[in-house]
């Protein structure tokens, strides 16, 4: 039997009502789908890492220059982030970054945090920590702040706290001293 015939047996207000319904389930079903932000796979740490990540993650701040911390999908203490439309991803316990190794790609120096950095391909940045005895990588998309470098000062604090410099010292990333 033709759709069109189920459609006249029904009563007026139902077949009325019938594709707006249908329109309504199916837009429902494409926006459940679809997330604007894609999600972050989680690094896996060797278990010492794993240690200063989980510490890491507590003292993490709940919102990095106004934009409140909303973490990525699935939920890790080795993840972070922050909605900042495009949002800031910060992940804990990677691999060492390759940028890391270009002495050319030395980043700024944040309230005593060393950062190597490298640029994402789309105009934004990421960072990496490398005198730590964890990586920790931030990503920071183009327009997310004004600066590409705002939100280390936020990050910075929490890192010194929680992952130790490798030499075990409490000194300063930074070889020229500045902060």
């Amino acid at each position: 039997m033709p759709l069109r015939d189920l459609l006249n047996r029904l009563p007026s207000p139902v077949r009325w009502l019938a594709p707006p319904a249908a329109l309504l389930a199916l837009t429902a079903g494409l926006v459940a789908s679809w997330s604007g932000e894609p999600d972050v796979a989680p690094p896996t740490p060797s278990a010492q890492a794993a240690q200063y990540c989980r510490t890491l993650d507590a003292k993490l701040p709940g919102e990095v220059l106004g934009h409140p911390r909303k973490d990525p999908s699935p939920a890790s203490p080795y993840t972070a982030a922050w909605a900042s439309s495009p949002r800031t991803v910060l992940t804990c316990g990677g691999d060492r970054p390759d940028y890391l190794n270009d002495t050319l790609r030395k980043g700024p120096c944040v309230d005593e945090v060393g950062w190597g950095m490298s640029e994402d391909g789309r105009g934004g940045y990421f960072f990496a920590t490398g005198l730590r005895l964890a990586y920790v990588e931030v990503h920071v998309p183009a327009g997310a702040y004004p600066n590409y470098a705002d939100p280390l000062s936020s990050f910075s604090p929490a890192i010194r706290a929680a992952v130790p410099r490798i030499d075990g010292t409490a000194d300063s990333d930074c070889l020229d001293g500045n902060s």
